[in-house]
């Protein structure tokens, strides 16, 4: 019998145990809203990531190593996004994504920066990225770039004197409703009726009668899909005739489905669309149909977009390193041409806000059509 000695034994088996571990997958989790009333933005943003993670370890994965992607419900609370962002700290994620809901990633994200795990957001509320978190980015515009959008189309393109601005009472709307009355006002552009709504609310007639009853040229829109959708029908119920504009949500494809021909006309800036005329776009629109019979709204691009930022920061820095990754994420610039899977050229700032072109979108026979592209907010 020969006898291997004690050193070189345990050396023969680190030999054998090395590319075991740089083999082991890379983790990633997902804080995402499969029910409540963020369920369409979460499902949408959760099959983003999870076509993106297909799509990267098909080719390889990231410095050959596969992903493996888990998600959890937050059940669009921010206590149960709370405990799931510290069960994934507790299974070591590299990165998290998610949650969507501003309300839930402004809780969330405090427990990823204090474990010092990047986390990526579909939160659109401004105070998320303006609270010195250096490890925290956006898949979308923050509300601060994207409103000033909303009202110069408002003053150029409708000549409106007077916007109502209709809002949902929550971090999201709290938020939306200050930027754009901000927004506005820097255009020179009165504000009517202040309507708040809540979170869920099913009967939308008392703010709507308030909106026909104020003189306002146009009406801005700000709520989630469901209430946007409701929102749209009442106006078409009692006969509101002047034009209706919102941010990214009103146009998404799930309100279009929800309000029918309520939808028609309604206009909306869009930081992403499936039906933007990008050829990277219209890849992604045919694959995500392909994986999930159904057509994806801009929550969609949000997780798949997010999922190839990691894969483009990582290979970057060369390892898997949360805090290597969060530094090389400040000022980083992201192109289409050097980054296969990149749907659009993109820059972020000291913040993890990010810049890049945008859309002018309208509904149009039941169809959301994009009628403008708009540049990034630092071209010049």
């Amino acid at each position: 019998m020969i006898r291997i000695p004690r050193l070189l034994a345990v050396a023969t088996l680190a030999l054998f145990a090395a590319p075991a571990l740089a083999q082991a997958p890379i983790k990633i989790v997902g804080l995402v809203e499969l029910s409540g009333t963020g369920a369409t933005s979460g499902t949408n943003f959760d099959n983003g990531v999870k076509l993106a993670v297909k799509e990267i370890n098909a080719a390889g994965g990231i410095l050959g190593r596969q992903v493996q992607y888990t998600s959890g419900d937050t059940q669009s609370n921010p206590g149960v996004a709370k405990a799931l962002a510290q069960k994934a700290i507790d299974d070591s994620a590299y990165v998290v994504m998610g949650p969507v809901f501003s309300g839930s990633i402004l809780v969330s994200m405090e427990e990823t920066r204090r474990a010092e795990v990047p986390n990526f957001t579909g939160g659109e509320a401004s105070a998320i990225t303006q609270k010195g978190n250096p490890f925290i980015f956006r898949t979308s515009f923050t509300q601060a770039s994207a409103m000033p959008k909303v009202a110069r189309y408002i003053k150029n393109g409708l000549k409106a004197k007077t916007v109502d601005v209709m809002w949902v009472n929550n971090d999201f709307g709290k938020g939306g409703r200050d930027m754009i009355v901000k927004s506005l006002e820097a255009e020179g552009i009165k504000v009517g009726a202040d309507i708040s709504t809540d979170p869920g609310q099913v009967d939308f007639s008392s703010a709507v009668l308030k909106a026909k009853q104020s003189n306002g040229d146009a009406l801005f829109v700000y709520t989630n899909e469901e209430e946007s959708a409701r929102a749209l029908r009442e106006l078409r119920k009692q006969g509101y005739a002047k034009p209706v504009v919102g941010e990214t949500t009103l146009t998404s494809q799930k309100v279009i489905e929800l309000a029918g021909e309520a939808a028609n006309g309604a206009v909306a800036h869009v930081g992403l669309s499936a039906d933007a005329p990008l050829p990277t776009i219209k890849a992604f629109d045919a694959a995500f149909q392909r994986e999930y019979k159904a057509k994806s709204d801009h929550n969609g691009l949000k997780g798949y977009s997010g999922m190839y930022f990691v894969k483009v920061i990582t290979e970057r820095i060369g390892k898997v390193d949360g805090k290597a990754f969060a530094a090389a994420m400040k000022g980083a610039k992201i192109s289409v041409k050097d980054n296969p899977g990149v749907l659009m050229d993109v820059t972020f700032d000291q913040n993890g806000d990010l810049d890049r072109e945008s859309f002018l979108s309208k509904v149009v026979n039941g169809k959301q059509v994009i009628v403008e592209t708009l540049p990034p907010l630092g071209a010049k």
